[in-house]
């Protein structure tokens, strides 16, 4: 079992940053594969970024790609999201996943992964 809390999300302009933190419960953080994926209004939930476990490997969505970067820090038990040059369409609650056995071909699936966050609302305004 995990819990994974996030935080760092807020209003911002477009072309803004902001990074989105998740801190994860208990002592196995480095066994679990991490992802973010947001939702915004009326729409369905969708893939933003991973990493692996060790942190040495990552996948982006190709709407975040060259703006996003995700990391993570094991010693902490912590995965981030830095979000740069924001835009309006990123407006959305973004969620944190974690889980332990997902395969690096299924990062993008949001049923694979077993624990989730509660979100926290990132707004950006034209």
């Amino acid at each position: 079992q995990v819990q994974l809390v996030e935080s760092g999300g807020g209003s911002v302009q477009a072309g803004g940053s902001l990074r989105l933190s998740c801190v994860a419960s208990g002592r196995t953080f480095s066994s679990y594969l991490m992802g973010w994926f947001r939702q915004a209004p009326g729409k369905e939930r969708e893939f933003v970024a991973a990493i692996t476990r060790s942190g040495g490997n990552t996948y982006y969505s190709d709407s975040v790609k060259g703006r996003f970067t995700i990391s993570r820090d094991n010693a902490q038990n912590t995965v981030y999201l830095q979000m740069n040059s924001l835009k309006p369409e990123d407006t959305a609650v973004y969620y944190c996943a974690a889980d332990r056995d997902i395969t690096i071909g299924t990062v993008k699936e949001e049923d694979e992964y077993d624990y989730w966050g509660q979100g926290t609302q990132v707004t950006v305004s034209s």
